[in-house]
């Protein structure tokens, strides 16, 4: 859609100045007076227009430069962004004092002043102050990526700062294209107003298609058994570590916990996982052979949760998840098995969806996100939760046990996603 402005000194002489231009085929966006009818001065109307390219009459011509002015885009940009930048300065000089109009209207020792500012027209001052540093920062984000020419024409103003921070949080771009339609589509014309008004609609948007797993608690005579699967390197051990240690010290109950672990290929996760046990006195099993699978599942039948931990593999790797699934194929013992795939959020979007395909033979529930202090995008995360519609239980942020181990939920990864990590709000 192309947005052109008309002004005349009433709406209705720029509507028909717009109507002589364009025809009927336009939609009125706004209508505001931008000069106040003074003495010796006429008011002043600017009327908003949006037509779609291809209903614009070929009578119609903007104006534009004599070539001699023209500049290159590029160059051509980056003057513009360095008058918005001036200007949002200066907004920004203003707007830090808490009365801009104090000093100038004080009265002093050297002045005889009785005139005073009242608050009212401070008010406007104020008010007129905000809507031009929000209009600022539409300007500038509308210049945020010079390849995508007809960003503006697709994306109206307000929601290029919302456009922006998703496509570089790495959210997969059909995803955002589908959201920003969704959005387009159902917000309401007053919420369009102000730029901030939009980011927390579209923040509201997204936290609603985010599928989350709640925290679940065994009742009495049943018993969680959930099994970690993921590639090499994720920190599958370290978060079988977290949840053990939450499991058995920080939940209202003391639960008992059971660990088995697979991953004998590894001789050092298996002593990483043997010290922890000791140090939190908890039961341990290790699985060679699939058949042995449902024994060591039966020697901890005392436990509350049996935590599972696996060898790690690349996702191509499908004689090791191949080896899994024999264990999990072998299971005899009647408990249901929880596959959660640990993935890290430090790799795109594409990586973690080849990794999830490889991985599904396994049958999986829910998804576990760790390294979330070691990347700046959280779009990734986003996009792979909407596309296989698969909940997300638990976010790793960081090394230490258990403290950095956070049950998932919406809020939290949007709120990273559109403004960045924040451990303390963890």
């Amino acid at each position: 859609m192309k947005i052109l402005t008309f002004t005349g000194h009433t709406p209705s002489e720029a509507l028909k100045k717009a109507k002589i231009e364009i025809g009927d085929e336009g939609m009125l966006i706004e209508t505001k007076e931008i000069q106040k009818k003074a003495l010796g001065r006429e008011a002043l109307y600017e009327i908003v227009i949006g037509v779609e390219k291809d209903m614009i009459p070929s009578k119609y011509k903007k104006t534009k430069k004599p070539l001699s002015k023209q500049q290159p885009l590029k160059e051509e940009s980056q003057e513009i962004l360095f008058d918005i930048s001036n200007a949002a300065k200066q907004i920004s000089k203003i707007s830090d004092v808490t009365d801009p109009l104090e000093n100038l209207y004080k009265p002093s020792s050297k002045q005889n002043i009785t005139a005073s500012v009242e608050p009212k027209e401070l008010k406007e001052i104020k008010s007129e102050i905000n809507k031009l540093t929000d209009k600022v920062k539409i300007i500038q984000n509308m210049f945020w990526d010079e390849k995508s020419p007809d960003l503006s024409s697709q994306i109206p103003p307000e929601f290029s700062e919302i456009y922006r921070l998703a496509s570089q949080s790495g959210m997969n771009k059909e995803h955002l294209d589908t959201l920003m339609q969704v959005t387009l589509e159902h917000m309401p014309l007053k919420m369009r107003e102000s730029s901030s008004t939009v980011k927390r609609y579209f923040q509201t948007i997204l936290r609603k298609m985010v599928p989350i797993r709640r925290e679940a608690i065994p009742s009495v005579g049943t018993k969680k058994v959930i099994m970690l699967v993921g590639p090499t390197g994720v920190g599958k051990t370290t978060s079988i570590a977290k949840l053990a240690a939450r499991y058995s010290f920080l939940m209202d109950k003391k639960y008992k916990v059971g660990l088995v672990v697979l991953d004998t290929y590894r001789i050092g996760a298996v002593e990483q996982l043997m010290q922890y046990a000791r140090m939190m006195k908890l039961g341990i099993e290790t699985v060679v052979d699939p058949p042995e699978f449902s024994n060591a599942l039966e020697s901890l039948k005392y436990c509350d949760y049996i935590l599972i931990d696996t060898m790690g593999s690349s996702p191509y790797d499908k004689v090791k998840i191949e080896k899994i699934y024999e264990c999990l194929d072998a299971n005899n013992t009647g408990y249901n098995v929880d596959v959660v795939l640990v993935m890290p959020s430090s790799i795109k979007y594409e990586d973690l969806k080849v990794t999830y395909d490889n991985f599904t033979t396994l049958g999986v529930d829910t998804l576990i996100f760790t390294k979330l202090d070691e990347t700046m995008g959280f779009g990734n995360i986003f996009s792979l939760a909407y596309e296989t519609k698969k909940p997300i239980s638990y976010f790793s942020v960081g090394q230490e046990v258990p403290e950095d181990l956070v049950c998932a939920s919406s809020d939290f990864l949007i709120e990273c996603l559109l403004n960045g990590f924040n451990r303390s709000k963890t």
